[in-house]
């Protein structure tokens, strides 16, 4: 398109005008599709999944209890409860509401949404709250007491900003906030950390550390661990490289802990993990990229690089996260997408011992929820797949698994097939894929052959950005939406994700940001060939990064797919550096202001790329406008544009609910309905 943009107005987020134009589009598109007995009725099936009773309702431990925040259409905004471990175990545990966001939402005559809470240790008695207005990133932060169930009377309080705020001890916290010109970084996170003391204002806070304007943020946190009290800075230069400072107890000059910059580094006790994201050499041994390996910590700030390798990867297995129970290691580790959770015991010399947590269920996915690292070696495992409802288990390192609480099935899955295969991408690569779907009747081999069952509704996701890494999940609004309607339901783990590890995600960034887009258009394909589908029953939907790969896949294979939902997505990759978060991401995607790197985003970027000649499927674009991570402007410019030469284009905005879309249960049922139901009146036409 020419380079004068005629949708720049679609960028004022609350402009009347701009604003006028989403509603009009909103009462299209609802009109078409969000309407009559069938729709309010998946509605309505969808609400009573999302507001199921029992559902299992997550805890964290802090203290003696046990903390969860809990929704349901009853309290749609939601219930900060707590309880204790003997009570959880019961079937009907009595909790205490710490603090019911509705009933004051309703007294303040605010849109509160919860953003969640950062709890004093030791003690737990004190709060630091985080609420925001429609479900922004950005929040107020007000001080709780959570004894007296009252927000404590000129206590710590911010105005409505991005910040980053925790404490230090009863009377300090380290802030990080918009204290006005200059004060934030280019992607609008906070460029200064200040040590905030009680009774001052915060602009009479003293300043820690200051980041550039090109960073995407800075940040400072206090380990109050008896024995190993310590406070640190974090500077993050770009989405993937960071620098790690240790502050000295008397406030003297920042120590930098030498790790690479693009590493993961974290301090537990007397232990420095660090995690590579490319290969590095040290201490006269070399380490490959996605390692984890372990020092004593101050053994390595005198200069020691004696590293033990308490992980190491290969062409098949990866980490995917690590938690400290107060002894012990817990890693998760994927093989092929599948899940091994294993146990380690650090050792002062030589490999730390390892051993096997209990496993998971054949293609499906386990993980550590929470543990409790400053008091004992308890853990909180998740154990899940797409048609298996999640599993909440507690052990402690060397003791019992016990079962604390089964979800109920929350759609009928009897007769339902989960696969895993392999397209091949154009460069060789191998990309696996899951299919979830009513079982063929005979035939299917699960390995390179074609099936064959022939044909059937589809519905294709994937993300492929930031490391992220997709693994089986229970499919509960989905299973309820789609695969009880006898749809089936597929999950692409391209590249651009971490599930190979940091390689499987740099192979696609900037230059080779192409291979995301090969991956996922080779699963679609490798679909076709299967007998699963067909290019008229194939539809796709993803959000965010994902609403990217959406329109991509909209203006460079609209062959392959029958109908496209693109939510919350980047759609403007000429601009999106410019808007909201975006600058914050120039290191996955490139920075177009620079003519070598434009030359490939350009390439790609869908904005850029619409056609005038028809041959597009049909797209839903949804966002909201109360997202101030990735600007609504994307989707209303592209739908604008498509909308002028005369496409098939629905489009609908959610008032409030951020980033995600929606701010409660009502919202997301709506939200899904709509999607679902679009997808699927498309699909097979």
């Amino acid at each position: 398109m020419a380079d004068e943009d005629p949708y720049l107005w679609l960028e004022d987020v609350t402009g009347e005008r701009a604003l006028d134009w989403v509603r009009a589009r909103n009462e299209e598109s609802t009109g078409r599709y969000a309407t009559g007995p069938a729709f309010d009725a998946l509605r309505e099936d969808l609400r009573a999944v999302l507001d199921a009773e029992g559902r299992i309702p997550y805890v964290t431990r802090r203290g003696e209890h046990l903390y969860n925040f809990w929704q349901d259409a009853e309290h749609p905004r939601g219930l900060w409860r707590r309880t204790t471990l003997e009570q959880y175990r019961t079937d009907a545990p009595a909790w205490e509401v710490v603090l019911d966001v509705d009933a004051l939402a309703r007294d303040e005559d605010e849109n509160w949404v919860w953003h969640g809470a950062d709890v004093l240790r030791p003690g737990h008695r004190l709060a630091l709250v985080e609420l925001s207005r429609g479900g922004a990133d950005a929040a107020v932060v007000r001080e709780f007491d959570i004894e007296e169930r009252r927000f404590v009377k000129d206590g710590f309080e911010l105005p409505e900003a991005k910040s980053r705020v925790g404490w230090i001890d009863a009377d300090r916290v380290y802030l990080g906030t918009d204290f006005g010109e200059g004060s934030l970084t280019e992607s609008g996170y906070p460029r200064l950390v200040k040590e905030w003391r009680r009774g001052t204002a915060p602009d009479q806070a003293v300043t820690v550390f200051e980041g550039r304007t090109e960073d995407v943020s800075v940040s400072a946190h206090h380990d109050p661990t008896p024995g190993f009290e310590r406070d640190f800075v974090h500077r993050g230069i770009d989405f993937f490289r960071d620098e790690l400072f240790l502050r000295p107890s008397d406030g003297g000059e920042l120590v930098r802990v030498e790790v690479p910059e693009d590493a993961e580094a974290s301090v537990h006790r007397e232990w420095l993990l660090v995690r590579t994201r490319s290969p590095w050499r040290t201490g006269g041994r070399d380490h490959p990229a996605g390692a984890l390996l372990a020092i004593g910590f101050e053994e390595f700030m005198a200069g020691g690089r004696g590293f033990t390798t308490v992980f190491e990867p290969d062409g098949r297995t990866s980490l995917e996260d690590y938690r400290w129970t107060r002894n012990h290691l817990l890693l998760t580790v994927l093989r092929d997408v599948a899940t091994e959770l294993r146990v380690l015991t650090p050792a002062a010399e030589g490999p730390w011992a390892s051993e096997p947590l209990p496993g998971t269920p054949p293609l499906g996915s386990a993980g550590i929820l929470d543990t409790n690292p400053e008091d004992d070696d308890e853990f909180l495992t998740l154990t899940t797949g797409f048609t298996t409802p999640p599993t909440l288990s507690r052990g402690v390192v060397g003791g019992p698994v016990e079962v604390l609480k089964r979800a109920p099935a929350l759609f009928d899955a009897e007769g339902t097939a989960v696969e895993q295969h392999f397209a091949v991408s154009e460069d060789g690569t191998r990309i696996p894929y899951f299919v979830v779907r009513p079982r063929p009747g005979g035939g299917a081999d699960g390995a390179d052959g074609a099936d064959s069952e022939q044909g059937g509704r589809t519905l294709l996701t994937g993300y492929g950005g930031f490391e992220v890494s997709l693994t089986p999940d229970y499919l509960t609004v989905v299973g309820r939406g789609w695969l009880e309607r006898g749809g089936t339901y597929v999950l692409a783990n391209i590249r651009g994700g971490g599930e190979y590890g940091p390689d499987w995600h740099t192979q696609a960034v900037k230059a080779g940001r192409h291979k995301v887009y090969e991956d996922f258009a080779a699963v679609a394909r490798d679909l076709v060939r299967r007998g699963v589908t067909t290019p008229a029953e194939l539809v796709i939907q993803g959000g965010s990064n994902g609403g990217l790969l959406m329109g991509v896949m909209l203006t460079r294979y609209p062959e392959l797919f029958a109908a496209i939902a693109c939510q919350v997505p980047l759609l403007d990759m000429k601009r999106y550096h410019k808007l909201l978060a975006g600058a914050s991401w120039t290191a996955e995607y490139g920075d177009p202001d620079d003519p070598e790197q434009w030359a490939y985003i350009g390439a790609y970027s869908p904005y850029q790329n619409i056609r005038e000649q028809p041959g597009y499927p049909p797209v839903l674009f949804a966002t909201s406008t109360r997202d101030d991570r990735v600007h609504p402007g994307h989707a209303r410019k592209m739908a604008a544009r498509m909308l002028e030469l005369g496409h098939t284009v629905d489009y609908y905005e959610n008032t409030e609910g951020g980033h995600g879309g929606a701010s409660n249960n009502e919202q997301t049922a709506f939200k899904w309905a709509l999607v679902l139901d679009y997808l699927w009146t498309h699909a097979g036409i």
